[in-house]
């Protein structure tokens, strides 16, 4: 067995392009420990360092037959590394931003869900109030309320003077208010 240690960078390149085992073996004895290093001294991380190492040697073999080392192995292996460290940073700081979106919603959550909430039992006590209006004041509300209806078009559909629809909307709004209190009917309508 011939002995890869004394292989030139070039040569090792050169049969790890052709698929050899031991000069990717040899390479990777000859580098792993700088690059770990290099790697921890970026990322104060060993197991990230770690990973890092493992995932550049095994891209390394998956695409040692595209191969393109002019001279040395180790400026491009170096490189390869930083291009690593540069995408984790990328994918950390994506995450970072995706959980303190997250965080942000649920801090906001609560809060909204609770308006809703809170919007949802005061348009209920409304709905309630405004059904128990005598009959004929709660009729005039609604079509008031619910529909795109002046004082005027409300008095003939229902064949009232104007200024019974007029009355009756006043003393609607005076009976819902004393119901309801000021700030909350305002906040409804």
């Amino acid at each position: 067995m011939t002995a890869y240690s004394a292989y030139t960078e070039p040569e090792l390149a050169g049969l790890l392009k052709q698929g050899d085992k031991d000069a990717f073996t040899e390479i990777f004895t000859r580098y792993q420990s700088l690059l770990y290093i290099f790697a921890y001294k970026k990322t104060a991380d060993r197991e990230e360092a770690k990973d890092l190492i493992h995932d550049l040697f095994g891209m390394l073999w998956e695409k040692r037959e595209s191969l393109s080392v002019a001279g040395n192995l180790a400026p491009y292996l170096f490189t390869l590394l930083k291009n690593k460290i540069f995408d984790l940073y990328k994918h950390k700081k994506v995450s970072q931003r995706y959980l303190d979106t997250f965080q942000d919603y649920l801090d906001v959550e609560p809060e909204a869900a609770d308006y809703r909430v809170r919007h949802k039992d005061l348009a209920e006590l409304i709905e309630k109030e405004i059904a128990a209006l005598p009959e004929k004041m709660r009729i005039v509300f609604e079509l008031s309320r619910n529909t795109d209806m002046s004082r005027k078009e409300i008095a003939e559909r229902l064949g009232l003077p104007e200024e019974t629809v007029k009355s009756r909307m006043h003393h609607s709004l005076k009976i819902l208010k004393g119901k309801l209190g000021t700030k909350s009917f305002l906040i409804f309508f």
